[in-house]
């Protein structure tokens, strides 16, 4: 962990959290799909966001991207990420107290 942003070596604290929120939404993504059989082959999860201009600069927007691959049906998908968001992930309902979280997917198909 580095908290010096103009050499950014490595995360900061802030960096580190937004790194907690993919890694627990990924794990509920995952959980949910392999609960309604679907073969998830990769999911990749993006974190993006704007912060408040003055300190406490917290962040305001968030958004989540996630890139799946498999035989998914998207009904599923869709299910499991608003399952994550609105029931499962603490780390999303946390933030949600200052920011606006969105979402959205991409199923990809073929090969890697």
């Amino acid at each position: 962990m580095d908290s010096d942003r103009e050499s950014n070596k490595a995360p900061g604290p802030m960096e580190l959290l937004l790194m907690a929120l993919g890694a627990c939404t990924a794990t509920d993504v995952v959980g949910v799909l392999k609960k309604k059989r679907q073969r998830l082959e990769s999911l990749e999860v993006l974190c993006s966001e704007e912060r408040a201009a003055e300190p406490p600069t917290v962040w305001t927007k968030l958004e989540i991207v996630y890139r799946l691959r498999g035989a998914l049906d998207d009904g599923a998908v869709k299910h499991a990420i608003e399952l994550s968001e609105e029931k499962y992930c603490s780390v999303a309902a946390m933030l949600k107290k200052t920011a606006k979280v969105t979402w959205r997917y991409e199923i990809l198909r073929g090969e890697a």
